[in-house]
């Protein structure tokens, strides 16, 4: 998929020019010491996203052309330009300089053609550099379906989906509180600013990775996994919260020993819904699961929480969550909970304090279906909900405590309900003769469209990688697998891994 070939380009090219020292300062001459952009321009002229002028400058304060920065961004993405170039716009000759750059761009899906022209000369405005550079990184469809989400900026009255991500992912900033400047123009030094933001975010280390396991049976590899929650218990209510087995102990000590041979730490899992989350029992829901972690030598707690509505319950669940976090001390504590929805109720979750208080916080994502064409249409963590959730809460948690919680096996609907069926039960079906495997670049989710029965929805390695690389763009990159026990392989494979 081209998406994902122009990211995994950028990241060869970023590793194999990442031994370049930066060109000594003398060399750039008016790049001063204290210039608030010295060290991307450095640092960008050091990978060769950049060439001194003829003079020894670097050009600061020069507006780039169309051309020029189309140019740098596939010396970025690591888009080797045709050669010889052919023709892809009316106004701009296949002898040009630029025009082996503009010919691959515009295979990528970077820049378009609408009116037959491409305009090189042409100074590029800031609402342009957010559109390729979104463009470029393959969310295209995805700024077309957030184009509604709003922004600070009250002179944004065209490509709002583009200057949204750009400026949601932390790319490109406004020029003041209110105000984008998309007419503007981008100068040399604001273009490295932007590209080494980029860079960053796409060699991030951090990312891990998180599973769940019901069952010592069929458990994968837990190497370089972060953590493994062992769903050895559930809440229930008496009276009062409590906490019931959900497996034997006999398995969860297996679970446990597999995770610790592995060097990966085995939390407690425990699920509950708002039935057991009730106003004044904070203190007793913390003791319970305390108890349940300490009784079973667990390194820590992993509570997922789903279905809270009530101020009455948020208030509940952040203040047992705050007693958890002192009284775990070195132990780890995990909290699931529902992603903020886009267009979607307004939920009983205080992320803010939640996050404070967890070293994880786990968004779990609501499972929809639609019909088109007559067909059944049900992506599994559909990538435009993953980015409103991501944005919705930057700023609000810390971006490296936030972890998304993907579906590791299929789903099929033939009710109201989805129906989940194991990674090994999607192989078989993809296998039929009489069934075909699909990819969405719209939704970022494989599915499979059989002729005797309903369509199966489900992510493969690809659709994990895409995942992973938009939560690293917004500073995290941690995933969590539903069921680790159940996974397709390629899913496993894809997941980020400590090393």
């Amino acid at each position: 998929m081209k998406r994902l070939q122009r990211i995994f380009a950028c990241l060869l090219l970023c590793a194999l020019l990442a031994g370049l020292t930066s060109v000594p300062a003398a060399a750039l001459s008016d790049v001063p010491e204290d210039f608030w952009a010295k060290e991307d321009i450095d640092r960008c002229v050091a990978l060769r996203y950049f060439y001194p002028e003829s003079d020894g400058s670097f050009g600061v304060g020069k507006e780039m052309s169309r051309a020029e920065f189309v140019a740098v961004l596939c010396r970025c993405f690591g888009w080797k330009p045709t050669s010889p170039a052919r023709a892809v716009y009316e106004d701009v000759s296949e002898k040009a300089w630029y025009a082996g750059a503009l010919e691959i761009a515009y295979h990528q899906g970077a820049i378009t053609s609408q009116d037959g022209n491409f305009r090189p000369d042409d100074l590029i405005t800031r609402s342009e550099a957010a559109s390729m550079l979104v463009r470029a990184l393959g969310y295209g469809s995805l700024a077309g379906l957030i184009q509604d989400m709003s922004l600070p900026f009250r002179d944004v009255k065209a490509n709002n989906g583009y200057i949204v991500m750009a400026y949601g992912l932390g790319l490109m900033d406004g020029t003041s509180v209110t105000a984008f400047s998309p007419d503007g123009h981008v100068t040399r030094e604001q273009a490295a600013a932007i590209l080494m933001r980029l860079y960053d975010k796409l060699h991030d280390p951090t990312a891990s990775s998180i599973g769940i396991a019901a069952s010592a049976e069929n458990l994968p590899d837990l190497k370089g996994y972060e953590a493994v929650g062992v769903s050895a218990a559930k809440l229930t209510y008496n009276g009062a919260p409590q906490i019931s087995p959900a497996m034997s102990g006999e398995t969860a000590r297996a679970v446990c020993a597999a995770a610790a041979a592995a060097g990966t730490k085995p939390l407690l899992h425990v699920t509950g819904g708002s039935y057991h989350i009730r106003e004044g029992e904070s203190e007793r829901l913390a003791q319970v699961l305390l108890q349940a972690v300490e009784e079973g030598d667990y390194e820590g707690l992993f509570l997922e929480v789903s279905g809270l509505t009530l101020a009455s319950q948020r208030d509940t669940l952040t203040a047992a969550a705050q007693i958890l976090q002192e009284k775990l001390g070195e132990r780890a504590l995990y909290i699931g909970v529902e992603a903020p929805l886009w267009k979607g109720a307004i939920l009983g979750y205080d992320y803010a304090a939640l996050g404070e208080a967890a070293d994880r916080l786990v968004l779990r994502f609501e499972h929809k279906k639609e019909t088109a064409a007559g067909r059944t249409v049900a992506p599994l963590e559909p990538l435009e909900q993953i980015y409103y959730a991501l944005n919705r809460l930057r700023g609000v948690v810390d971006a490296d405590k936030l972890t998304l919680a993907l579906t590791s096996t299929g789903a099929v609907w033939e009710g109201r309900e989805p129906d989940y069926v194991t990674g090994g039960e999607v192989a078989a079906l993809a296998a039929e003769r009489t069934t075909r495997s699909h990819y969405s670049d719209r939704y970022a989710c494989a599915y499979l469209i059989r002729e005797n029965g309903p369509d199966v929805w489900y992510l493969d390695g690809q659709a994990i990688r895409e995942r992973t690389q938009l939560a690293r763009l917004f500073g995290g990159g941690h995933l969590c697998l539903s069921d680790l026990n159940h996974a397709l392989p390629e899913v496993l494979e894809a997941m980020p891994k400590v090393p």
